[in-house]
């Protein structure tokens, strides 16, 4: 088992995921929620991290290759997708999708069902799980040796995930600390910082595909 490969895997993958600095984006989502329905969310997006883990690193670039999807392609899609988001986090036309499940009756299991669907794009994907995620889990794959080192590999993805809901479970902390007025506010700023990371998303999936159109003889 190649320990080093493993560790840096798990190194790479959680500073790609990045569940500290995505904390107040998760928080804009699930500000208004009780805090039993932000911890199952944050769990349900733990468990989509490590999905996603395991279809690459057990398929491999294979998945996208059958579809015709280069990784250029993926990061503009995302790109546009966390853009136009982000513009209706800004507008605000988000705010009634988070406070509106208390009134239905609903357990707080499926409360944290139905929102994991509305914000399963973009909180799920491709915030958590983006083209890195994705490009590490195909890069590390590859370079494993052997099935003791994919195992290690698919273990440290686990314990990623895990990690990730542990911080995401400290989201009431900063609810506390901003209020209703400050959950507002915070969801505003980060549409506007949504609408950044997909312009960034945009220009990054371009900057690889256009050398590409321009000659196709760079691979």
């Amino acid at each position: 088992m190649d320990w080093k490969l493993i560790s840096n895997f798990a190194a790479a993958l959680f500073a790609i995921t990045n569940p500290i600095g995505n904390l107040p984006i998760f928080l804009s989502y699930v500000g208004a929620e009780k805090r039993s329905v932000q911890r199952l969310l944050g769990l349900f997006l733990a468990l989509t991290v490590f999905a996603a883990q395991l279809i690459f690193q057990v398929l491999g670039d294979g998945l996208l290759h059958f579809f015709g999807i280069s990784m250029a392609a993926f990061r503009v899609a995302g790109g546009i997708l966390l853009l136009l988001i982000g513009i209706q986090m800004v507008q605000g036309r988000r705010d009634l999708a988070q406070s509106d499940l208390a009134r239905q009756g609903v357990s707080d299991l499926g409360a944290a069902k139905l929102l994991y669907q509305r914000v399963l794009v973009p909180l799920g994907i491709p915030i958590f799980v983006g083209p890195g995620a994705i490009g590490t889990a195909i890069l590390f794959a590859g370079q494993a040796g052997n099935g003791l080192t994919r195992f290690g590999l698919l273990a440290a993805a686990l314990g990623v995930a895990l990690l990730t809901w542990a911080i995401l479970n400290t989201a009431h902390w900063l609810e506390r600390l901003l209020g209703n007025l400050g959950l507002v506010i915070l969801g505003r700023l980060f549409g506007l910082l949504l609408g950044a990371i997909g312009v960034q998303f945009i220009f990054a999936g371009l900057a690889e595909a256009i050398p590409r159109l321009i000659d196709p003889r760079i691979l």
